[in-house]
């Protein structure tokens, strides 16, 4: 197939940081397309030629680029443009036969190089065009960030997020234009950030604050709840269960305030997760949960199941963890699952376990009883005190 379409990063120097062969592509090109930025840097190589400005919304430029097929055309990109670029939105649409991406040097590896880190021991993020919540998930002791941002106003709101997880004493510095005659370093404070910069974020720790761990099992006190939740024991134990792989997808058929879903989207990359929750105010407590546990992709759906679960994409692991007590649920939940799907499902009630104990017996798998008993006091002594029991059946499908 013959390459019509050739993506080229282009650093803040513009033309002089460009090879001789991506100079010679856009000088052929027929078409090219570009942000103004972009096309500002390259004003003068673009006479005579059709140039479009990348449109509003993405979209739209997508539709316009396609009309251009079989014709020489170039896009204009910063930096590497499969690095949280342009690259990866155009493979979606563009076979990766009929195009040729020429990368620069991304925007991380010159903040790496002016911070000195070694960029295989650094976190990359984009925080460009995303919540900023979405910092929080990557803070920890010692950490090195890089953080993309879409403004001046990024920075601001990325301390404010430091600061509410304990890492407001944390090294921030500001850099920006990088490679170009304007690029600058400059901290948190200075009174004019650039709105072209990328954030490098040390993190460190505030006395006596204890991060939260990635690992499943977070504080109960880290989540908002009105009491109805799965513990943090149990949470744990259905983390394990669910098994989750980096990019896979998780059904929460009852959500609740979100924490077994938040827990599953902290677990690694490219998490997705789906949360069913009729009740108005636990769904917007698991919203809150998600936004402030740095995951805020979390899907929340007013659904109940089994209806609920029909237009859904498909899942790789389940969580019921409520409307366990109806069979119906349970089976729609097994018929959505693929081989080597995960559900777990957790009973406190007689009906519940009853439902569990059946389908068990049905389907198989491993079926538990969680006893948990914490000390407290008894007058002017301590004692244990136990907590219902759970009834936990989980299953791979076979």
């Amino acid at each position: 197939m013959t390459v019509w379409l050739h993506v080229i990063g282009v650093g803040e120097d513009g033309a002089d940081g460009l090879a001789p062969a991506a100079l010679s592509l856009i000088r052929d090109a027929d078409n090219v397309f570009g942000g103004d930025r972009h096309l500002d840097l390259l004003r003068p190589l673009l006479d005579g030629k059709k140039v479009t400005a990348w449109p509003s919304p993405f979209a739209a430029g997508l539709d316009l680029l396609e009309t251009c097929r079989g014709r020489a055309t170039v896009v204009l990109a910063s930096g590497d443009p499969l690095w949280f670029g342009v690259g990866s939105s155009l493979l979606r649409r563009v076979s990766a036969d009929e195009m040729a991406l020429v990368p620069a040097p991304s925007s991380f590896s010159l903040a790496a190089a002016r911070m000195g880190w070694a960029l295989q021991d650094t976190t990359c993020i984009s925080l460009h065009g995303r919540p900023v919540a979405a910092l929080a998930l990557h803070l920890a002791p010692g950490a090195q960030l890089l953080c993309l941002t879409s403004d001046a106003t990024t920075v601001a709101s990325a301390v404010d997020v430091l600061k509410a997880h304990g890492f407001g004493d944390s090294e921030v510095v500001v850099l920006g234009h990088l490679g170009g005659p304007a690029e600058s370093r400059q901290p948190i404070d200075a009174p004019l950030l650039p709105d072209l910069n990328i954030l490098a974020i040390r993190c460190v720790a505030q006395p006596g604050r204890q991060p939260l761990s990635r690992v499943p099992g977070l504080p109960d006190e880290a989540f908002e709840h009105d009491g109805k939740m799965t513990k943090r024991e149990v949470r744990a134990m259905v983390l394990s269960r669910l098994a989750p792989q980096p990019g896979q997808h998780l059904w929460d058929i009852g959500a609740g305030c979100g924490s077994v879903a938040v827990e599953w989207l902290r677990s690694g990359d490219r998490m997705r997760a789906t949360g069913l929750e009729p009740h108005d105010a636990r769904r917007a407590m698991a919203a809150r949960n998600a936004l402030h546990l740095g995951v805020p992709g979390l899907d929340l759906r007013p659904d109940t199941a089994p209806d609920g679960l029909a237009e859904l994409d498909a899942p790789d692991a389940i969580f019921i963890g409520g409307g366990v007590s109806d069979r119906a649920v349970v089976d729609a939940a097994w018929a959505a699952l693929p081989v080597g799907g995960r559900l777990v499902a957790n009973a406190v009630t007689v009906e519940g376990q009853m439902v569990l104990t059946a389908a068990w017996q049905d389907l198989g798998g491993d079926l538990s009883r969680i006893m948990l008993e914490r000390a407290g006091p008894v007058g002017q002594m301590n004692g244990w005190r136990a907590s219902m029991p759970v009834m936990q059946w989980s299953v791979v499908r076979p």
